[in-house]
C-alpha cells in the first residue's frame, strides 16, 4: 500500500507594513507661512488673529497649518524672535566696529532702515503688542532686548557729547527718544521695493537729525 502524498504549503513570510517617514516642510514653505502671518497679526492684531485666519489668507486649511506649527503663539515667538536675531547681528557688527560717535549713530539708523525693509510686519507687532506679550514667560526676551536697545542708543549719545561731537547742552534720554521713536514709527508708512532705499532714507533722516544735534562750528 503506498503512502499517501504529503501536500507541500509554501508558507509565505509575514510582511509588516512600512511605516511612513514623515516629511518635514520645507523652509521656503514655512517661511512663506510666517510671513502671510507677519502681515496678519501686523493689519488685524494678534488677540484678534486666529489661527483660521492665518490659513485662509495662506490659502489652506486651519488643519494644515498645523502640521507646520503647533500655534499661533509659536509662530508669532518665530516671528518677533527672528527680525530681533537679525536687528542684534547688525547692531552688534556696528558696535563693535570701534566707530565715533557719530558714525556709530548713522551706522544704527541705516540697520534700523534695513530691518524695517526686511521685516516690516515684524517690528508694526513689536511696537504694538510687545508691552502685552512681556507678560507671559515665552515672550521675556522683549524685555531683555529692549534693554540692550536703550543701553546701546544711550551709550552712543552720551560718548558723542563726552567728546564734543554732540552738543553739550543735549539731553539724552529726550535725545534717544526722538531718535528712537522718529526712526522706527516708518514701518507705518514704508513699503518694501518704493521709490527710496533704506539706505536712501536713512540718509536723508540723518541729515536732518544730526544738524540739529551736533556741535555748532
Amino acid at each position: 500500500m503506498s503512502k499517501p502524498k504529503q501536500s507541500s504549503t509554501t508558507t509565505k513570510p509575514s510582511s509588516t507594513p512600512k511605516k511612513k517617514v514623515p516629511v518635514s516642510p520645507s523652509p521656503e514653505r514655512r517661511g512663506e507661512l510666517l510671513a502671510i502671518a507677519a502681515d496678519v497679526f501686523a493689519e488685524q492684531g494678534y488677540n484678534a488673529t486666529t489661527v483660521r485666519k492665518i490659513a485662509d489668507a495662506a490659502g489652506m486649511l486651519a488643519g494644515s497649518l498645523y502640521y507646520h506649527f503647533d500655534s499661533k503663539e509659536s509662530m508669532l515667538e518665530e516671528i518677533l524672535s527672528t527680525f530681533l536675531t537679525e536687528l542684534w547681528d547688525g547692531y552688534d557688527t556696528v558696535l563693535q566696529s570701534q566707530l565715533g560717535p557719530r558714525e556709530t549713530l548713522e551706522a544704527l539708523v541705516t540697520e534700523s532702515f534695513r530691518e524695517i525693509d526686511r521685516h516690516r510686519s515684524a517690528v508694526a507687532i513689536y511696537q504694538k503688542e510687545s508691552k502685552h506679550l512681556v507678560a507671559q514667560e515665552r515672550f521675556q526676551y522683549l524685555a531683555d532686548s529692549q534693554q540692550r536697545f536703550e543701553k546701546a542708543w544711550l551709550t552712543t549719545l552720551e560718548r558723542g557729547v563726552a567728546e564734543h561731537v554732540f552738543r553739550a547742552d543735549l539731553d539724552i534720554r529726550l535725545a534717544y527718544r526722538f531718535v528712537r521713536d522718529t526712526v522706527w514709527v516708518a514701518a507705518s508708512w514704508y513699503r518694501p521695493g518704493g521709490g527710496h532705499s533704506p539706505e536712501e532714507i536713512a540718509r536723508q533722516y540723518l541729515s536732518m537729525v544730526l544738524d540739529g544735534i551736533s556741535v555748532r562750528t
